[in-house]
């Protein structure tokens, strides 16, 4: 039975009562104020902290890429209400697949727009025209959304080998089914998953085994755009609409919150609501946001992940029976190690280790810690972050976004976090703090430790601006992992990695066989190389509300054997495929092994 010492807090504190209520704290904040930090020129160090020199990782390429033209808008600028305040995600899909990275950048709206009275702002589809620009299609493909829009996730759901993607609101979600020719129709409504109110993260996975992939959307509030809730309100107590004092707008805390929901492919196109009869409805009407699918525990099976605003952390066990077990408390991942519940924004799995486990990276609110939770095995977690020395540098940056990767392609996932606040009113007060916030990059030291890489003045990481969705992919195929970030009210950002590294990498892009999902959503890979065994998952989801690149991307250092990789398809079938050159994308096909290769963004031959 695995008992650890956060479930033993639970059993001496009542988590029975405790897990269903969220603290009596007011505001979004969870930890206590902290003290202002400022940088040499007394300025926040949110937004600053910036030196003259030193490695250049990441340079802006939002202006220069086409990029920048779009603006996301979210409400007024005022941010009164929390409906306005949490910002929307980003989509990485070769949506007509030509083997390039393209980005869907989900748009928010504004009231007179949900009342008919004006236009509403469109999302974007952004075509990778491989030479570093982007041109907007979404109009052209018909995947505008003109809804208030917030998570993302792309996948194949019906497995005929062009990449669909469902798009969550606040009103009607909707599924965009992939139409093979540069065009997509919204299916939401036949598919049976538009639900209606405020759906927020979105993961896919073939949590049955079927080789169908389902779907899971969290439930963030029950929300009335039309009545809501202010500070003075009477049904909302003031603690939950002030921030060290000051008025703010109301919640997530004191206010009801809305269910999770998922939802059975049933192979013709439409989906069954199977949320209680899995196990994972979110009784306790917790605040979601990001979720992912992902095998935790190295059995095959898709277990859940949600973070959860200001309330606990689920971790839903995968039973293999078509049900889930919720081992959120008893693994550990429910609370931080001080036994207090999270306000979980972003949320990244990966093996930061290279031990053949998961691990889990959640950023939170400002005033706190953000947790990397290190998996010690049949699924117990121990929260790290002191011990490997990324506690106490992000406590005033509030976060969003975030991913494990491979920045610098020697092998060792590092971590990036991005960061912008929900109350416009901190610059006006001299807590350390800012609403517009810059990134934060920390470097592995071979699973031991994290470097803190410091942002170089007029480079990427100097980029200041309030983050909040933000998908990790290969967007140039140069094996390199470059950023695309989405601010609230603001344009679109891209970082494109140039870090000044000559090591080589691989990367995969799988494809399921007859039993497995098509776009192999659910498989994991090992790659033994280099000295090391490096781990890497197809997920649909993750960072803070948003999709990634499901490519596997791994580097090999100055190794120049490409090593061998051992691939566990979501059928089941297990197949070793021995790499045969590095710096390329490989095509593997389940039972197939290599059945195609990029090199430089151009078809070559395979060896």
């Amino acid at each position: 039975m695995r008992v650890g010492m956060v479930a033993v807090l639970c059993l001496a504190m009542g988590c029975g009562v405790w897990a269903q209520q969220p603290s009596a704290m007011g505001g979004a904040a969870s930890g206590a104020p902290a003290k202002p930090v400022h940088d040499a020129e007394n300025r926040p160090i949110t937004a600053g902290g910036f030196v003259d020199s030193g490695p250049i990782v990441f340079e802006d390429d939002s202006k220069s890429s086409g990029l920048a033209k779009w603006k996301h808008v979210m409400g007024t600028p005022a941010k009164k209400y929390i409906l306005e305040t949490d910002g929307s995600g980003v989509g990485l899909i070769d949506y007509d697949n030509d083997g390039w990275l393209d980005i869907y950048m989900v748009n928010g709206s504004t009231y007179d727009a949900l009342d008919g009275k004006t236009t509403p702002p469109h999302a974007a589809l952004f075509h990778n025209n491989h030479d570093g620009t982007f041109t907007d299609v979404a109009a052209k493909a018909g995947v505008t959304n003109d809804r208030w829009g917030f998570g993302v996730a792309i996948a194949d759901y019906d497995n005929d080998g062009w990449p669909d993607i469902f798009v969550a609101n606040y009103g009607k979600n909707r599924l965009y089914h992939n139409n093979h020719n540069g065009t997509f129709t919204d299916v939401g409504e036949k598919a049976g998953i538009t639900l209606g109110n405020w759906s927020d993260g979105v993961t896919w996975g073939d949590y049955d085994g079927d080789g169908k992939l389902d779907v899971f959307v969290t439930g963030y509030l029950h929300y009335d755009a039309h009545n809501q809730p202010s500070f003075g309100d009477p049904k909302v107590p003031d603690a939950f609409c002030q921030l060290r004092g000051m008025a703010v707008m109301c919640g997530p805390r004191g206010l009801k919150g809305e269910p999770d929901h998922l939802f059975h492919n049933n192979g013709d196109g439409t989906f069954t609501d199977v949320s209680v009869k899995a196990g994972v409805s979110d009784p306790g009407g917790y605040y979601g946001f990001t979720a992912i699918f992902a095998d935790m525990e190295n059995n095959g099976k898709q277990d859940l992940l949600v973070a959860d605003d200001s309330t606990p952390n689920y971790l839903y066990h995968n039973k293999g029976d078509g049900t889930f077990e919720d081992d959120s408390y008893i693994s550990g991942f429910a609370v931080n190690r001080d036994g207090r519940e999270i306000a979980s924004m972003g949320l990244a799995v990966g093996d930061y280790r290279n031990n053949g486990l998961l691990d889990i990276l959640v950023t939170d609110f400002s005033d706190d810690y953000k947790v990397l939770y290190r998996n010690d095995g049949d699924l117990n977690f121990s929260d790290v972050s002191d011990e490997v020395g990324i506690a106490s540098l992000p406590i005033p940056f509030l976060g969003w976004g975030t991913g494990l990767v491979d920045y610098d392609n020697d092998g060792w996932k590092d971590i990036f976090m991005v960061n912008g606040h929900v109350y416009p009113q901190v610059d006006q007060h001299d807590w350390g703090t800012s609403y517009a916030q810059r990134t934060l990059l920390f470097r592995n030291l071979q699973g031991e430790k994290f470097e803190y890489i410091p942002p170089v003045k007029g480079s990427g990481l100097a980029v200041v601006a309030p983050g909040r969705g933000a998908a990790f992919g290969d967007l140039f195929n140069d094996g390199k992992i470059d950023v695309v970030i989405n601010p609230v009210d603001g344009p679109a950002v891209l970082l494109r990695n140039v870090n000044n590294d000559y090591h080589h990498w691989v990367e995969l892009k799988l494809v399921g066989g007859a039993k497995s999902p098509r776009d192999a959503v659910g498989a994991t890979v090992y790659l033994t190389a280099n000295g090391m065994r490096q781990r890497e998952d197809i997920l649909s989801g993750g960072s803070f509300i948003s999709s990634n690149d499901q490519r596997a991307h791994f580097g090999l250092g100055d190794a120049k054997d490409a090593g061998t990789a051992e691939i566990d398809w979501p059928s089941g079938i297990k197949e070793t495929v021995k790499i045969p050159a590095v710096d390329r994308i490989f095509t593997i096909t389940e039972g197939k092994g290599i059945t195609g290769a990029l090199c430089k963004g151009k078809r070559c031959r395979i060896r």
